[in-house]
């Protein structure tokens, strides 16, 4: 059957044909988008997701980082999303955003990483005071230009930052080193902070091709291994005024936002094993001698355990379009310039993100390890790759601890205690207190 049709049903068996190959969301079992336009507004994406698919498996076993499809991605304006229409962008609402990420992240899930830091820095533009500095960027975002990421460093507390800016005339100089600068080997210009000479918090947006600039393909994780998540040095680089701290502050609901595109992408993880099971169970020809039926599609204790891994995917992402209504609700207070009301709606935004991420990160990693009890030895051939579906889950649940979010859901639940927004330029040996205000661009 054509991929852009509905899917047919049979009425005298009862069955369907390959719901995964269905024209919508809703006929493929995941239920229906967040909005009435969302099939629409999916529909021209979808055919570059199933291009990104295809290789998927090649790209992870061979490690070919994804240039070419980025820019499929690009060309198709998928950078662009949350841009106002009326600065040549789509206008998508947040749990649009999210549920589109969810369907790349079932096609790649690194491609979505690697995204990750251009839509930051997209959302922090649409919340930002200072609209010439949002018309200025939204310019460049809409003529196809991405960011990527430079704020982490290794050793000292997290957040503590010795990347430095030194000023020079009507610029600055800037000398450190960052790790963990996920999408800059792919981008245009790395959004990054540091510190002025009083030890100051510094924001800015450099160019990824200035001179002293050299981002280092050294990422070794095992799991999401494509996303160019290693090291970018800056060696007396020379950075314009104009981008240097040019918005103080960050979007309210930035740490929820960052960590909902990883769920998102976890979902995406757990819809692209449920599919991968289904299939290779659908196209098994052997069965266990112990088991229930001549053949495993027929087997119902297999047929549970495909069952299982669809449904931990379909909770993950009815988590996270949920989550994503509370971040929409934070970004309607901030265009109404109702600055309480967006911070109160923000700290409440941060319990749900906090309540969502403990189960989601349990439902894929549990999802992407049941699966191979559906499947014989032949599950585990490097040909099929389902191996990454685990690595890829393990590795993003890895980056933001999860042991920690229980715990500030129980303080909320128990005491009414509200979670702390996290800064950055912690000094060493300074209190943990993070009920600073949010980290500067």
């Amino acid at each position: 059957m054509s991929i852009h049709q509905p899917i047919s049903t049979h009425a005298d068996t009862g069955t369907v044909d390959r719901p995964d190959q269905a024209a919508t969301q809703i006929e493929q079992g995941w239920g229906q988008g967040p909005s009435a336009r969302y099939e629409a507004l999916a529909g021209p994406f979808r055919p570059i997701f199933r291009r990104i698919r295809r290789d998927a498996v090649i790209r992870d076993g061979q490690r070919l980082l994804p240039f070419e499809e980025l820019e499929w991605l690009k060309a198709a304006r998928f950078t662009t999303l949350r841009v106002p229409v009326e600065q040549g962008g789509q206008g998508v609402t947040l749990p649009e955003l999210f549920n589109l990420l969810i369907e790349l992240s079932e096609a790649d899930p690194n491609i979505t990483n690697i995204l990750r830091p251009h839509i930051g820095v997209t959302e922090d533009l649409l919340n930002a005071r200072n609209k010439a500095h949002g018309d200025r960027w939204f310019a460049r975002i809409v003529a196809g230009e991405t960011f990527g990421n430079g704020f982490s460093e290794t050793g000292g507390n997290v957040g503590v930052m010795t990347t430095r800016f030194t000023p020079e005339g009507d610029g600055w100089r800037l000398n450190g080193k960052k790790f963990y600068t996920t999408g800059s080997l792919f981008a245009d210009w790395i959004n990054m902070g540091g510190i002025d000479e009083a030890g100051e918090p510094v924001g800015a947006i450099v160019s990824r091709h200035a001179e002293g600039v050299a981002v280092i393909d050294d990422w070794n994780g095992f799991g999401q291994m494509l996303t160019g998540s290693g090291t970018t040095t800056f060696e007396n680089v020379f950075v314009p005024g104009d981008v240097v701290n040019a918005e103080k502050g960050r979007a309210r609901y930035v740490g929820a936002f960052f960590q909902l595109v990883h769920l998102a992408t976890l979902a995406g993880i757990g819809r692209a094993a449920a599919n991968d099971v289904a299939r290779l169970v659908a196209e098994r020809s052997r069965a266990y001698g112990h088991g229930n039926a001549d053949q495993a599609r027929d087997d119902p204790q297999i047929l549970a355990v495909v069952g299982r891994v669809r449904g931990a995917a379909y909770g993950a992402g009815a988590i996270v379009l949920k989550v994503a209504e509370s971040l929409e609700r934070v970004f309607a207070h901030n265009q109404a310039g109702d600055r309480l009301a967006e911070d109160h709606a923000g700290a409440l935004a941060d319990v749900e993100i906090n309540e969502a991420v403990t189960v989601v990160s349990d439902l894929i990693l549990d999802a992407t390890t049941a699966l191979f009890d559906a499947l014989g030895s032949s599950g585990a051939g490097r040909d099929h790759g389902l191996d990454r579906h685990w690595r890829n889950a393990r590795t993003i649940t890895s980056h933001n601890p999860r042991v920690y979010r229980d715990r500030i859901a129980g303080a909320f639940a128990v005491n009414g205690t509200l979670p702390a927004q996290i800064r950055r330029n912690i000094k060493d040996g300074a209190p943990r207190d993070n009920a600073a205000s949010p980290p500067a661009v």
